[in-house]
């Protein structure tokens, strides 16, 4: 099996129970796509037909606001998962760009693979229901945090639950993410090493 696959259905097996006759379904469903970086995997005003597994490399969702500025949304690394829901799940255009940030492997699946799949592979069904679930409490604990938590917080919460990951994206990235200027963020992470020194 294909190293790349093989990780994905390893990735699968942490959550739910396949066999191997579970996996000669899965595999035929499967999309390998390369990015190299600056490509992008979805852009403004397309339809989201897939759910998208990032293998190697990185990547980030992002909206552009009136004035053109980039407000990043999302940030993705290997064994994430990096899509935009509501288009994917509406049907409707997206108001995102996905764009590699480095040289990246995604595995992704198109909708009607997926809705194939829930009827031969049952689990895979409790795997995305398990996913979903998950997706939600995140977008909500983002959006309370937004609104109710000081920036500093915002930021330890950040590198604490994501660790790793600040040295893999821009500054100015993860400052949009926060909602922060970069200036600001320097600041913080300053501020942070003192308090843990």
């Amino acid at each position: 099996m294909d190293p790349v696959i093989s990780q994905l259905i390893n990735h699968f097996r942490e959550i739910i129970a396949l066999s191997d006759a579970d996996t000669e379904f899965i595999i035929p469903a499967l999309e390998v796509i390369h990015l190299k970086k600056k490509d992008f995997l979805l852009s403004e005003g397309q339809v989201s037909k897939h759910m998208r597994f990032i293998a190697k490399g990185s990547l980030y969702a992002y909206s552009l606001d009136e004035k053109g500025k980039e407000n990043t949304t999302q940030l993705g690394i290997e064994n994430w998962w990096i899509n935009d829901l509501y288009s994917y799940l509406s049907g409707q255009p997206s108001r995102m760009f996905i764009q590699a940030n480095e040289e990246t492997t995604v595995i992704q699946i198109s909708k009607e693979n997926l809705e194939q799949l829930y009827k031969e592979v049952p689990a895979i069904s409790d795997f995305w229901r398990l996913k979903m679930q998950s997706a939600y409490v995140t977008l909500q604990e983002r959006t309370f945090e937004h609104s109710r938590v000081d920036a500093y917080t915002k930021y330890r919460n950040f590198i604490s639950t994501y660790r790793n990951i600040e040295q893999r994206f821009p500054q100015f990235m993860i400052a949009s993410y926060l909602g922060i200027t970069v200036e600001y963020l320097s600041y913080l992470r300053k501020k942070h090493l003192s308090d843990v020194s």
